[in-house]
């Protein structure tokens, strides 16, 4: 469900902060708790509102399946995210949204699925996973590959073991650079495509990470064989309205914020190598 594009989706409701989780030195996570319930789709996204400081666009990083409880993780990169970054329990925040488009959930099912995150990039793949975890049945093989850059960035670390341990779904994880007591593997992620465990003829493929990460790791997708049309990436350029009024984040013909965040990569694979576009 979209939020709409007239004048009430420009004006946030009001929120409280119900939790606040420290990831990383640079990553936090927001729970917020709202009583203006409005579901979402995985790969959605909302705008959030530091009073007196502006908003910013953020993934919707929690529980589809509990939309009256807000979870956004993000990186203290920009002025209003590092304004959110020393917001307590209990402050107040504005949310306007959902907006965008939604991962193919829909045309995943009776596929494999294999989900390429980088860094921050899980977090909007997240909720992907608690709807394929709910569903299991409905979906064949489930695979994660994750790169981070040390171990203190890997997120939602106790969650992905849980997931593992239970069977639920495949997880692999590459660090860019090891330390002390690692054992797992070292490298950009899309060293692990070769040795994922899928079908190429039946898999939905969901990328999400810097630009460069996911050309990549397409490449390794399209030697293992999967179509472009069976790739979707979430792009998150530089979005200000949420209602492409105001074109911060126009990509060649498209909007990101109303025709994306998640694209067919077929659709966007030539924008995405023009230089500064």
């Amino acid at each position: 469900m979209n939020a709409s594009a007239g004048a009430p989706a420009m004006v946030p409701r009001p929120s409280r902060i119900r939790r606040v989780t420290r990831e990383s030195a640079e990553t936090f996570t927001l729970e917020l708790a709202t009583d203006d319930v409005a579901p979402f789709a995985p790969g959605q996204f909302n705008m959030l509102y530091v009073f007196g400081v502006g908003e910013a666009a953020i993934s919707l990083s929690g529980d589809p399946a509990r939309p009256d409880t807000l979870v956004h993780t993000t990186r203290a990169v920009g002025t209003v995210t590092r304004a959110m970054q020393c917001l307590r329990r209990g402050a107040a925040l504005g949310v306007r949204g959902p907006f965008g488009t939604g991962w193919p959930l829909a045309e995943a099912r009776g596929k494999d699925v294999v989900l390429i995150a980088g860094g921050i990039g899980l977090a909007p793949l997240r909720p992907v996973l608690y709807a394929i975890v709910a569903g299991r049945r409905e979906f064949g093989r489930v695979t994660l590959l994750y790169g981070a850059r040390g171990p203190e960035d890997v997120l939602y670390g106790r969650e992905l073991e849980r997931w593992r341990d239970r069977g639920a779904i495949t997880v692999a994880v590459t660090l860019d650079h090891a330390t002390r007591g690692w054992v797992g593997d070292v490298g950009v992620v899309t060293t692990l495509v070769p040795r994922a465990s899928f079908d190429p003829t039946n898999v939905v493929a969901l990328l999400c990470g810097p630009e460069i990460m996911m050309r990549f790791a397409a490449q390794a997708l399209a030697a293992r064989g999967v179509p472009d049309e069976r790739i979707f990436v979430s792009l998150e350029r530089n979005m200000k309205c949420a209602l492409g009024w105001c074109g911060h984040c126009q990509l060649g013909p498209a909007f990101v914020c109303k025709d994306g965040p998640v694209f067919p990569y077929a659709r966007v694979q030539r924008l995405l190598t023009v230089r500064e576009l």
